[in-house]
C-alpha cells in the first residue's frame, strides 16, 4: 500500500516550483522540452518595484510626486490602481499572485528569478510579460500621468528585466489616451532587443478608430511590429456596476472591453487601411470570437453601407487576425472544437498561461485538447508565435543539424 503524504499548504511566500509541481509531474512535461513553446501572455508585479520604474519618470514634477507618495506611505504612488477591491488572486486556484514573497535563490533581478522559474516549470522556452497593476492605467483620470508611468515602465523593462533573461519578451505599453505620444513610444522602444511589439491595455474609453491613431497604426505596420490588446477588468463600468459578485464581473468585464473594441476596429475598415499590421487579442478567452463573427456577419449583411470600407464579411477579417488561448473555456468540448475551426487555430490561436494569477493555464491545456493533431498543438504551443514575433525556434535548427 502506498503511503499518503500531506501536501504542503500554498501561500504567497510559497516556491513556484512547488505551487507548478502539477505542471512539472505532467505525464507530457518532457514532450514540452522537445519542441518550442512560447507563452504570450504572462505579467510582472511591477508596483512590487515601483521605485525602480517611477525613478525613470521623465518629468522632474512627476517624479518628485511619485517619491513624496513613497515617502507618505503611498505603496504605488500616481497609479489608480484600487486595493480594496484586488479580489483577481483571492479564493481562487492559487495565491502565488497576491504579493510573490518567494525567496529569491538568483543573482537575477528578483522579477527576472521569478519568471524563470515558472518558465523552467511549464517547459516554456519564451515567455511574455505584461503589468498587473497598470492594465487599468487607461482609466487614469490625468493622462499625462499614464504617458509618464507608460514610459518609465517600459524603460524600467527595457533596461532592468529583458537584458537578464533572452527568454523573457515585452509588448511594450502605449499610453493611448494620448494618441500624439504613441508613435514616439514606438520610435523609441521599438528596436530595444526582447521588445516583439506593443500593447493597447483595454479597459479604456477611447476608440480605436480615430484618426489621431493612423500615425501609430502606420508606424507599427512599416516596422513590422504587432499591435495587442491586453483585456482587463472594469467593475466601475455602468454595465459591469450592476453585477453583485467578483465572478459574473471577471467573466464578462475581460471580453466586453476587446469585444467593443474589435468591433470598432473591423467596421471602420482598419483591416483595410492597415492590411500588414498584425493585431492580437489578449486574455479574453476564445467564446467571444465566434459569437462577434455571427453578429457583425448579421448585421453588416444588411446594412452594408455603414461599413464602406469592408470589402469582406467582419469574420473574414477576424479569421487573419491573433488570438491568446486563456482563460479557454473548456467546459463544452463540442464548442470548443467548433471555436477552433471558427478562428483557424491552426495558424491563429497562441498558447498563453497568464502566470501567476489563479486562473493560470499550463501548456497540457492546449496539449491535452483531444480534437488536435500533432503540427495543430505545436503551432498553438509555439510555431505560431514565432512566426508571427520573428522568435528563433533552438529545436528547429537542432532538427536540421540532426
Amino acid at each position: 500500500m502506498t503511503e499518503s503524504r500531506e501536501l504542503p499548504v500554498l501561500t504567497v511566500a510559497s516556491r513556484t516550483r512547488d505551487t507548478l509541481a502539477h505542471a512539472t509531474c505532467h505525464k507530457n512535461r518532457k514532450k514540452f522540452d522537445e519542441f518550442l513553446i512560447v507563452d504570450v501572455d504572462a505579467h510582472v508585479r511591477e508596483t512590487l518595484f515601483w521605485e525602480e520604474v517611477t525613478d525613470r519618470i521623465d518629468s522632474d514634477v512627476w517624479r518628485y510626486n511619485a517619491k513624496s507618495f513613497k515617502d507618505r506611505g503611498g505603496a504605488a504612488g500616481l497609479s489608480n490602481a484600487q486595493p480594496g477591491l484586488t479580489y483577481q488572486d483571492l479564493f481562487g486556484r492559487v495565491p502565488h499572485g497576491m504579493a510573490l514573497k518567494e525567496k529569491i535563490e538568483s543573482a537575477q533581478h528578483p522579477q527576472v528569478a521569478l519568471a524563470r522559474y515558472a518558465m523552467d516549470a511549464m517547459g516554456i522556452d519564451y515567455m511574455t510579460v505584461f503589468p498587473t497593476p497598470m492594465l487599468t492605467l487607461g482609466l487614469h483620470p490625468q493622462p499625462e500621468v499614464e504617458v509618464e508611468l507608460g514610459r518609465a515602465y517600459n524603460r524600467w523593462l527595457t533596461e532592468l528585466v529583458l537584458p537578464q533573461d533572452k527568454g523573457l519578451l515585452g509588448l511594450l505599453y502605449l499610453p493611448f489616451n494620448s494618441p500624439e505620444a504613441c508613435a514616439p513610444m514606438v520610435e523609441e522602444f521599438g528596436g530595444k532587443p526582447g521588445v516583439i511589439g506593443f500593447t493597447v491595455t483595454s479597459t479604456r474609453h477611447r476608440p480605436v478608430h480615430h484618426n489621431g491613431y493612423m500615425r501609430l497604426y502606420a508606424a507599427l505596420e512599416e516596422r513590422g511590429l504587432p499591435l495587442a490588446f491586453h483585456a482587463g477588468l472594469n467593475w466601475e463600468d455602468g454595465s459591469m456596476a450592476q453585477l453583485n459578485r467578483f465572478l459574473s464581473m471577471h467573466a464578462l468585464s475581460f471580453v466586453h472591453c476587446n469585444l467593443v473594441h474589435m468591433a470598432n476596429w473591423v467596421i471602420n475598415g482598419l483591416p483595410e487601411r492597415f492590411p500588414k499590421l498584425k493585431v492580437l487579442w489578449i486574455e479574453s478567452g476564445l467564446a467571444w470570437v465566434p459569437y462577434l463573427m455571427q453578429r457583425l456577419d448579421s448585421e453588416y449583411m444588411m446594412r452594408t453601407s455603414e461599413a464602406p470600407l469592408l470589402k469582406r464579411k467582419p469574420s473574414e477579417y477576424m479569421k487573419e487576425m491573433y488570438y491568446s488561448s486563456q482563460p479557454i473555456e473548456l467546459n463544452h468540448a463540442k464548442l470548443v472544437e467548433s471555436t477552433f475551426e471558427a478562428i483557424n487555430a491552426e495558424t491563429q490561436l497562441m498558447y498563453a498561461s497568464d502566470w501567476p494569477h489563479w486562473d493560470f493555464d499550463t501548456p497540457s491545456t492546449i496539449y491535452n485538447l483531444p480534437f488536435l493533431n500533432e503540427k495543430q498543438k505545436r503551432n498553438i504551443l509555439g510555431g505560431n508565435a514565432a512566426r508571427v514575433f520573428n522568435l528563433k525556434d533552438p529545436y528547429q535548427a537542432k532538427a536540421a543539424a540532426e
